[in-house]
């Protein structure tokens, strides 16, 4: 059985996920991540019978260029952006994902780039380390989060556990999801909104967490940010390109929005002089938020688990376009 591996994170992070992966005696082929369609084409001609993967292009033409050897995608995460999952449906290959193992951890650093921005811990830290002690009236100034509103995008897993977090620090939470959990709003206070637009419109800091698709792509542009409160701060552990990059620069220039954080780009690795990089009031991390020893372990196991039942036959495995059924 040749498998191709290609997420850094499980291969770089100890774990009991490296000792089932092995007690497979698979034939492992390990790159690193994520990969280009013409990486992935090239590797193509090698021929897998799984792919055990990241964020990697796996188009069309990588899948045709695999078939017919390949059998599985096992996806090491959640979102399915970068494989062109109809496409494996039709040649009914299964395309594997690990829901419900990296919420805790993405949330988390939901709010510690909120903290970050909000409190300006970041830049007054890099001040103090440059040696740049600011004193006395010039010290900069933060703003405090309590009784603010938290507008969520996206009341999954990871939307849920960020609301919980929110309401410990005393914001109130609204949110818009079109699979609205009423019950766990109603637990929660947090206050069912229509459209976007009415989170928009309603929010002193919103939070991505959504899947990218058509529907999504570009989602906060420059005519939705016209919307949004004076100062807002935006937040986005998703995906890069449900921002368009030069709206949200030209309205943290302009003081529209007053930061954003960010753990994902519109391109990734960013290009040498990406505009978000000079940016004000702007934090970007390197596609992180998912990545601690606790969760990258459960998201292996989860997504070799997945590789391992699908493979065989027996087991559960979740399989999200529906080849492998009663997974």
């Amino acid at each position: 059985m040749k498998v191709l591996l290609t997420t850094t994170s499980y291969q770089d992070t100890p774990g009991s996920h490296h000792d089932l992966l092995a007690s497979q005696g698979w034939d492992i082929t390990r790159e690193r991540g994520p990969l280009s369609e013409s990486r992935m084409l090239e590797l193509a001609e090698m021929g897998f019978d799984a792919f055990l993967c990241g964020d990697d292009a796996i188009t069309l033409a990588v899948i045709e260029k695999s078939l017919p050897q390949l059998k599985v995608i096992s996806k090491y995460g959640i979102g399915l952006d970068k494989i062109d999952v109809a496409f494996a449906t039709v040649r009914k290959i299964p395309v594997l994902n690990t829901p419900g193992v990296n919420h805790t951890t993405v949330a988390e650093h939901t709010f510690g780039l909120l903290l970050g921005i909000t409190k300006k811990i970041i830049e007054n830290a890099a001040d103090v380390s440059n040696g740049k002690w600011i004193a006395g009236w010039k010290k900069p100034v933060g703003h405090e989060i309590l009784g603010s509103t938290m507008g969520i995008i996206g009341l999954g897993r990871i939307g849920k556990e960020v609301a919980t977090r929110a309401k410990a620090f005393g914001m109130s939470v609204i949110a818009y999801d079109p699979y609205f959990d009423e019950a766990f709003a109603s637990a929660h206070e947090v206050k069912r909104c229509a459209t976007m637009d009415e989170v928009l419109l309603g929010s002193n800091v919103v939070s991505l967490h959504c899947f990218l698709d058509e529907s999504t792509r570009g989602m906060i542009n420059r005519e939705k940010i016209a919307e949004m409160k004076d100062g807002v701060v935006v937040l986005n552990c998703a995906r890069g390109e449900l921002v368009v990059t030069d709206d949200i620069y030209e309205a943290l220039v302009s003081g529209k929005v007053g930061g954003y954080g960010a753990d994902v780009l519109d391109e990734e690795p960013p290009r040498a002089g990406h505009p978000l990089f000079t940016a004000p009031n702007c934090v970007i991390t390197s596609h992180i938020a998912s990545r601690t020893h606790e969760s990258v372990e459960r998201q292996a196991l989860r997504a070799t688990h997945n590789l391992i039942n699908a493979l065989s036959g027996q087991g559960d495995c979740n399989c999200a376009n529906g080849v492998i059924v009663n997974s």
